[in-house]
Parts: C-alpha cells; sequence; structure tokens
C-alpha cells in the first residue's frame, strides 16, 4: 500500500515514521477550535474564582501557558511542522454546578497545513497549568474531553465534530 493510500499519513509505504511533505499544498487560511475540561473540588475552584489560590492568577497564568504551548506544539510533537501562526485566542470558562473549567483555544495561520495539533496543544497546556497551579489544594483534578471541535481551511474543507 502506498502512503497515499493509507490514512497514516505520517508512516511510508514501508511503514517508517516520516514527516509529512507539504510543499506542494497551496497556503490558505487555516483554523482549529479545540477544547478540554478539569474537573476539580468545590473548594480548589473557589480559589481559583477568587484570585486567592497561592501561586496567583491561575486563569491568567493558564491562558499565556496556553498560547505558549500553541507556539511550540513542533518542539513537543515529533512530526508535527513548525508554523507561523498568526492567532491564537484563549477562553476559560467556570462551571459552578460541575466544579469545572472549560477552556476552548482557536488557533490560525496562512500556510500549507492545519493547526489541530496546537489547538490540542493549547488546551491541555492551558488545563496542565490550572492543574500545576491548583496541585497543592487539589491532587485529584481530572483532565477530560480534550478534542478538535471545528477545523476549516485547507484541501479537504471545512469540519465540525458531532456534539
Amino acid at each position: 500500500m502506498s502512503n497515499q493510500e493509507s490514512p497514516l499519513t505520517h508512516f511510508d509505504a514501508t511503514g517508517q515514521a516520516h514527516m509529512v511533505d507539504v510543499g506542494a499544498k497551496q497556503d490558505t487560511h487555516r483554523i482549529a477550535i479545540a477544547a478540554g475540561t478539569i474537573r476539580m473540588k468545590p473548594e480548589t475552584l473557589a480559589l481559583i474564582q477568587s484570585g486567592s489560590a497561592k501561586k496567583g492568577d491561575v486563569l491568567g497564568i493558564a491562558r499565556i501557558a496556553a498560547i505558549m504551548g500553541a507556539k511550540r506544539t513542533s518542539d513537543l510533537v515529533p512530526l508535527c511542522h513548525p508554523l507561523p501562526i498568526t492567532r491564537v485566542a484563549v477562553d476559560f470558562e467556570v462551571n459552578a454546578e460541575a466544579s469545572s473549567v472549560h477552556c476552548r483555544a482557536q488557533v490560525e495561520t496562512v500556510g500549507k497545513t492545519g493547526v489541530e495539533m496546537e489547538a490540542l496543544t493549547a488546551v491541555q497546556v492551558g488545563l496542565l497549568t490550572i492543574y500545576d497551579m491548583c496541585k497543592a489544594a487539589d491532587r485529584g483534578m481530572v483532565m477530560s474531553n480534550v478534542r478538535v471541535l471545528e477545523k476549516h481551511g485547507g484541501k479537504s474543507g471545512d469540519w465540525a465534530a458531532d456534539i
């Protein structure tokens, strides 16, 4: 089976890992939106909301960490292309009833390959930063449902998750 026939594009015809050649692709405006959630004790969420967590403004620092994560994706995921990211927007939504924080990241570029990995990395690094900043109060926090919600641009066009 040739590489073009395999849905696993990061392997060549002999099964060896490689970086996908995107040289012939057209530059297009590409957008990816990803999301995820971290669940915690109500007391931990109260610390975040009050701004009185030991390490400071948890969501503000997590937002910066998420942006940095998106920018460093190719350093963390071996076969990702380094991309000229044009925009990263990260939002956090507190859900008191579920005692959780939901993270949503939108990443954009104009280039030859998509930014789904950058959006996913942004979300996960944002959630990891919340965990890091609050672990002294709650080591049992759970991160879940990290996923791509939408992607736009490129040859395959638009895609949205069935939510």
